[in-house]
């Protein structure tokens, strides 16, 4: 499973590519905000910076703009994913978009039937949303479980892309379920490094590591 960040945070970024585990990364018009930056700006930024794939959106409504948005977005940067909103409008320009070489991702997915739909019309990525279903109460795992399923049956190519996975347990479950891809914010991924035991045996290694050098 590859790691996206789910930000546009850019030294955030900077930082998880440097790690190599870090492929990519989602944005959308909420993380710009929080930015503070100008859109064109800060995705060619993390364009530069990521080593494959640079989810964005444009704001769109009807098929024609949102056509119209997708072919300027796309035409930013050879690495950009343009996000497609999980409308009956989203759906019909997908098959238009990918047939000009624009790989979509197809957002804002909550339930597997939604997913087969963006799977159908031939979307590149799908991202099942987590953290909003989560929020309201709604467990995730059968999401998961269900769309994985519904891709391996048909054959469908599609990559999904777990999104907006605020903990670990939640990410244990994508691995289990073999998602191609989980988003995750900068602060989750720290926390996969991080576990009590590892930095207690450390201690105790290095205790004894300067009785040894005192000692002998």
């Amino acid at each position: 499973m590859k790691i996206f960040f789910d930000t546009a945070e850019v030294d955030a970024i900077r930082t998880g590519v440097e790690s190599g585990l870090v492929r990519g990364v989602t944005t959308n018009p909420t993380h710009i905000l929080k930015s503070g930056a100008v859109f064109e700006e800060v995705v060619r930024q993390i364009c530069d910076i990521v080593p494959e794939h640079v989810s964005a959106e444009p704001v769109a409504h009807s098929a024609d703009d949102l056509i119209r948005g997708a072919e300027r977005i796309a035409g930013m940067h050879p690495k950009i994913v343009v996000k497609i909103p999980m409308t009956r409008d989203g759906i019909k320009v997908v098959p238009v978009l990918e047939s000009q070489g624009i790989r979509t991702n197809v957002t804002m997915v909550f339930s597997p039937t939604q997913a087969f739909l963006a799977m159908s019309a031939g979307a590149s990525f799908v991202s099942i949303v987590l953290s909003r279903l989560e929020k309201v109460g709604q467990e995730t795992d059968r999401l998961i479980e269900d769309t994985m399923l519904i891709k391996q049956n048909y054959g469908f190519p599609s990559e999904v892309i777990a999104a907006s996975i605020k903990t670990q347990p939640t990410l244990l479950i994508c691995l289990r379920k073999k998602v191609d891809i989980a988003t995750i914010p900068p602060s989750l991924f720290d926390e996969l490094f991080q576990h009590p035991l590892t930095d207690s045996g450390l201690d105790q290694f290095n205790r004894d590591w300067e009785k040894v050098r005192t000692e002998g």
